[in-house]
């Protein structure tokens, strides 16, 4: 890989999911981020990297539109986004994109597998700990 940091959008698979939400056109932007989340929180098989990668950056970008979390500031996240730019999100997402996290570092997920190899996981949770809370306040309204 040529980019595999801890960050939500610091890794290849999530820079390309990032590239295409941000090739997407303003009014597809929500469902681009709900396809992510959806494609973790309902797979029932075993959740690849990219797919795995995709749902954490897009409940990075709900936590922060939605939920007054961590601003999206990292280089590979999409231009717009990190000029201070959003998507319109609905709150339905927060409860989805819980889901998605919950999915990603459950069982028979390649990318917590990757980073339980690295350092047991403890720099990604770091990074999705201050998601999963933001997430869990604006989940309880």
């Amino acid at each position: 890989m040529g980019a595999w940091d801890s960050g939500p959008f610091d890794n290849d698979s999530a820079a390309d999911w990032c590239g295409e939400l941000g090739d997407a056109g303003p009014e597809d932007r929500a469902g681009v981020v709900r396809q992510a989340l959806l494609g973790a929180a309902e797979s029932v098989d075993y959740l690849e990297v990219d797919e795995g990668s995709a749902a954490v950056a897009a409940a990075a970008i709900v936590a922060a539109e939605c939920c007054g979390g961590p601003p999206v500031t990292s280089a590979y996240a999409p231009d717009f986004l990190r000029e201070g730019g959003g998507i319109g999100l609905s709150d339905d997402l927060v409860p989805l994109a819980l889901r998605a996290l919950d999915r990603v570092l459950g069982e028979d997920s390649e990318l917590w597998e990757l980073w339980e190899e690295a350092d047991d996981g403890r720099s990604f949770l770091a990074e999705i700990e201050p998601l999963r809370a933001a997430l869990t306040r604006g989940a309880a309204g």
